[in-house]
């Protein structure tokens, strides 16, 4: 029996397609890296019996980078980036050994189908598997084809069953313009941004910034916010005057009018025209007109409006909405949510996608009015050729889904039943005045027909007080006539649907990608998200902006990269060659990135005015081991210590507190050391600020503390403080935190985990000698005679944390609290062994315990 091998882009879309597909009677296993399941069953493919092996990747299998040197900032000229720099494909995530693992379920395999969701990036996913399995693969007989394609928009056994029966190919071309646009973004972002977070971060201590980057899409993102704050601050509020009237007929209550001239900015005209209006004691009613009207129900829903809506009306921000939306399409609710597409197709079921809306207690009872009276056709959109609009596949409840998702499936919903449902009508009735020269109006609306603003409640026609009945000629009493002074107001900044609006007209980013750039200018605090979802530049996204105007006004605004997408789509398309464009679009960044390094200086200008000299700022904190004065520390993101005498800059770790730590020095430099802490529950360890920087031994990458330090002898390194191998890591070492106490505790190096042990006792010690069974070193506690656990009142016990019976009750594994997804430290050292200076089974290279310390995973938390 031959087999075929399906992959889809998500584990959840997997179990789904899988289920449909093998009509629940498949069965699952975990794949080899943990992440991926595998779902077999057997059924008929291409007209013969086969055994189905269904899988996933976790989004894309590589990412572009560059290789070895390129990647280090100090060594490489980052103009070198644009152009002889070479990339290579590296696994996206290492940990999940994806291309491993498809290898493994790809060997034996006939047929290939790929199931990645249909757009250019899992085109792009669609090869990057291809890559990975094909060489494992079975030799196809003759010229047999065995790689075929999916295209689906839903996860409904309607449309997998139709997928799967009309199989297609993968897009190379579609494939091909993402490559494009991933090396094209690496390049121009890398070169950029080394160049001016070095320049600047050496210079001024205040940024507040620990990378001031450049994006082809997120600096015109950026533009457009600085451009409104820019017409803010510019803008000079003028004065103008309105002449406000007040009407009654009998014994109404009086109606206000509107000026027909609107306003006039010269004082003694509208002066004149007052004192015209008020010699007049009643106004005459010239005209009555009466116009039915209508409110057009929406277009069908597409990406860039649901992310306006949700941002505006929801509040949510776009990147959260979109993980939203991902979610309710994996789970089958909602149809695939990145589409710029307006229009349903021909053949698209309206009637049954209504029908399952029918009992659902929200909108049940305009369901079943429209599917009675008959649906309206949707009004013609546009259609991108890519996915139908965002539609609610199933129906659902808020108990089900949760607060967050119920609110955007519900706004999608009712936004589908909107788009079948009739037009609003609403009667539009103006009545004319005269009053002396002057003419006044007034209109009102009545309601015809709700339509569908049932069912969009929030779009209705506001109640208004309703108009007097009157005919052309009848006279009404003038109540009074007064002039009101009034001034223009400025713009306010962008919402964040403004935006949105904008960086699609412009051609800025793709649907997929619009949220990622947003996220990135608030992410690198270049602006910050007000009241209302208003985005507000900050000083570094304001100076950043002004100095590209000052240089290079094309680095900010949005022709250039609008004209890089157009070259772009025409690779998807196939009408342009991959490597010209590429070429093409590097040469001219090539030109603008040197004139950027010449001009510099005039941006230096702006930063000058707006930021502090690093040898103005912070405050002293440690000495320098090279001129044993003060330095000073920088808190300011990226947080640091900078010498003034020496004019030297040292890095610290990111996203904790430093501490002073009891003015002891480092024994090869002379530097005093500091204690990084995240938290009373989190990770604390010593560290050197020339070491961080410049790794003192061969076995040690920057960005490493003492804990993770070879130094033989000194008594706060790995080597003097190291017990055991993590528990939890592979490359972790357990280090002792001697500065604990009372609760004293050791920590990973690597990873966040940390076992908390001999609470109270009055001295712990990292003991020479070694366990015997799993090599870990051996602990000397010495507990205080009121509160000893030992038996006939012994205070002191030196055994082994892994292993010793007395230790098991006493022993507490945690794991730390970061203010951060994850502290590492800098780069994670490969292999176990201590270095130089370790004793043949020391605790450089200690046994893992057998049963993974089943002591403390009972306290495992």
């Amino acid at each position: 029996m031959r087999t075929v091998l399906m992959v889809a882009e998500k584990p959840s879309l997997a179990q789904s397609i899988a289920k449909i597909l093998s009509k629940g009677s498949c069965s699952s296993r975990k794949g080899l890296n943990g992440a991926c399941s595998v779902h077999d069953y057997t059924g008929s493919f291409m007209g013969q019996s086969v055994r189905f092996k269904m899988t996933s990747v976790c989004g894309h299998v590589m990412s572009l980078d560059f290789t070895g040197k390129y990647n280090n900032w100090d060594k490489v000229d980052p103009a070198e980036l644009l152009s002889k720099a070479p990339t290579e494909k590296k696994e996206a995530n290492p940990k999940l050994s994806m291309v491993k693992f498809l290898q493994v379920e790809a060997k034996g395999c006939d047929y290939v189908v790929l199931w990645l969701d249909c757009d250019k990036e899992g085109e792009n996913i669609c090869f990057e598997v291809l890559d990975a399995i094909q060489p494992v693969m079975n030799k196809p007989y003759g010229n047999e084809r065995t790689v075929y394609r999916a295209k689906f928009s839903s996860i409904t056994d309607t449309d997998i069953w139709n997928a799967m029966n009309q199989l297609g190919e993968p897009n190379k071309n579609e494939a091909l313009s993402v490559d494009a646009r991933q090396e094209l973004d690496l390049r121009i972002g890398c070169a950029f941004t080394r160049f001016q977070t070095k320049y600047f971060q050496g210079k001024y201590g205040n940024l507040d910034s620990s990378l001031i980057s450049f994006g082809p899409c997120q600096t015109p993102t950026l533009g457009f916010c600085v451009e409104r704050h820019d017409k803010i601050q510019s803008f000079k509020p003028e004065t103008y005057w309105v002449i406000q009237a007040k009407v009654f007929k009998g014994k109404d209550s009086p109606i206000t009018l509107d000026w027909d001239r609107v306003r006039v900015f010269d004082r003694e005209i509208v002066q004149m025209f007052v004192n015209m209006t008020k010699t007049a004691r009643e106004a005459l009613v010239e005209s009555v007109s009466k116009k039915e009207k209508a409110k057009q129900r929406p277009l069908a829903l597409n990406t860039v409006e649901m992310l306006r809506v949700a941002s505006s009306a929801l509040g949510m921000g776009p990147q959260h909405t979109m993980q939203i939306a991902e979610r309710l399409y994996t789970q089958g609710y909602i149809s695939y949510p990145r589409t710029e597409t307006t229009h349903y197709p021909e053949n698209f079921d309206l009637k049954g996608t209504l029908r399952q809306q029918a009992n659902n207690s929200h909108w049940a009872e305009t369901v079943k009015t429209l599917l009675a009276e008959g649906i309206n056709r949707p009004r013609k959109g546009a259609d991108a050729g890519d996915h139908p609009p965002i539609t609610p596949m199933r129906s659902a409840t808020e108990s089900e889904l949760g607060s967050e998702s119920w609110r955007l499936y519900e706004y999608i919903t009712r936004h589908f039943i909107a788009t079948v449902s009739p037009d609003c009508k609403y009667l539009q009735t103006t009545i004319s005045f005269r009053i002396g020269t002057e003419g006044f109006s007034c209109t009102g609306k009545t309601l015809i027909s709700a339509g569908f603003t049932e069912v969009m409640p929030w779009q209705g026609i506001p109640l208004e007080e309703a108009l007097p009945t009157c005919e052309k000629g009848d006279a009404f009493t003038v109540d009074e006539v007064k002039l009101l002074e009034k001034q223009t107001s400025p713009p306010d900044y962008l919402t964040e649907a403004e935006l949105i609006t904008l960086m699609e007209k412009h051609g800025i980013g793709t649907d997929a990608s619009i949220p990622v750039h947003i996220n990135n200018i608030c992410q690198r605090n270049y602006v910050t998200v007000e009241n209302g979802r208003k985005l507000k530049p900050t000083n570094l996204g304001i100076v950043l902006v002004h100095g590209y105007y000052k240089i290079d006004v094309e680095l900010v605004l949005p022709t250039i990269r609008s004209a890089v997408e157009k070259q772009l789509n025409l690779i998807a398309l196939g009408k342009a060659n991959f490597h010209q464009v590429l070429q093409h679009t590097l040469d001219i960044f090539k030109r603008k990135f040197h004139y950027f390094v010449d001009s510099i200086a005039g941006m230096d200008e702006l930063m000058e005015v707006s930021f502090s000299p690093i040898a103005a700022t912070g405050k002293p904190h440690s000495r320098c081991g090279k001129c044993h004065r003060f330095m000073k520390y920088i808190q300011a993101k990226p947080s640091r210590l900078h010498c003034s005498h020496c004019d030297e800059t040292y890095s610290l770790p990111q996203n904790g507190a430093i501490k002073l730590y009891k003015e002891l020095k480092c024994p090869l430099d002379e530097f005093e050391l500091v204690l990084w802490t995240s938290g009373s529950r989190g990770k604390t360890y010593p560290l050197c600020p020339y070491c961080f920087s410049n790794p003192p031994f061969r076995d040690m990458k920057k960005g490493m503390g003492c804990n993770e330090c070879t130094h033989p002898t000194c008594p706060h390194s790995l080597n003097s403080l190291g017990i055991g191998q993590c528990v939890e890591c592979e490359t972790g070492v357990l280090v002792f935190d001697p500065n604990s106490g009372p609760k004293w505790r050791m920590a990973c190096n690597k990873c966040n985990v940390v076992v908390h042990f001999f609470e109270h006792a009055y001295k712990v010690q990292v003991a020479q000698d070694s366990c015997e069974a799993c090599e870990a070193s051996l602990v000397m506690v010495d507990f205080h005679k009121a509160r000893t656990p030992l038996a006939d009142g012994e205070t002191q016990h030196t055994g082994c944390v892994f292993c010793d019976t007395l230790f098991q009750d006493l022993v507490e594994l945690k794991h730390a609290t970061m203010r951060h997804p994850m502290h590492r430290g800098g780069g994670a050292r490969r292999g176990r062994g201590r270095g130089r200076g370790r004793r043949p089974g020391g605790r450089g290279n200690p046994k893992k315990p057998k049963d993974k310390m089943a002591a403390l995973a009972a306290y495992f938390v």
